[in-house]
């Protein structure tokens, strides 16, 4: 069997991933990533001026450079923060149900953008990079925004959804751009980016 390039070239690197997320740790280790995962914590703002993609790669360094006083030669550090965007409208996190079935109705029949932003720190260099995806939402019933909801999915996810989720194999029209970017992390960009770096 030929081995995974990316893994053979990373072999004695150590890899720490700085995100809590369960969908991108599953990226990583369907990419063949071997990592370990520590989250420093940080402010999760950016400048009221940046551009979306900006504000992304904005907060992934943001994230990274929590990690620089302990890192050491030989380490990776992969960071990402993934944003959703209505027109000018960020949406984060839901507060609780009821902003959940806001950003819900918001996005429901519209299009919109998804865009992560991803750093990799090393003590030598750092690379930022995003990608973005546009997604269309079909018009949503009600009780379909509340039976989602009532699972609990929406509670982690920027933009109260999960594209793997219920409400994305239901109720999303199409994609432009990387499936796995809406999930989290966008594989390829990554992929080429840690070949290169």
């Amino acid at each position: 069997m030929n081995p995974n390039p990316l893994a053979e070239k990373l072999n004695s690197t150590r890899i720490i991933l700085g995100s809590n997320s369960p969908r991108r740790q599953e990226l990583m280790r369907s990419m063949g990533i071997a990592f370990e995962v520590d989250v420093r914590p940080v402010e999760e703002t950016f400048p009221e001026q940046f551009r979306k993609e900006d504000a992304a790669m904005f907060l992934a360094r943001k994230k990274a450079l929590a990690f620089k006083p302990d890192l050491v030669e030989g380490t990776l550090v992969i960071t990402a923060d993934t944003l959703v965007t209505l027109d000018d409208l960020v949406l984060g996190k839901p507060t609780d149900e009821a902003d959940a079935e806001r950003m819900l109705k918001l996005l429901s029949g519209r299009k919109h953008s998804v865009v992560t932003g991803v750093c990799i720190l090393s003590t030598r260099k750092s690379e930022s990079f995003f990608a973005r995806t546009e997604v269309s939402f079909k018009t949503l019933r009600i009780e379909e925004i509340r039976h989602y909801i009532a699972s609990g999915n929406p509670m982690d996810k920027a933009g109260a959804y999960g594209i793997q989720d219920w409400i994305g194999m239901t109720g999303i029209e199409y994609i432009l751009g990387s499936y796995y970017n809406v999930v989290g992390l966008p594989t390829k960009e990554l992929y080429e980016q840690l070949m290169r770096f």
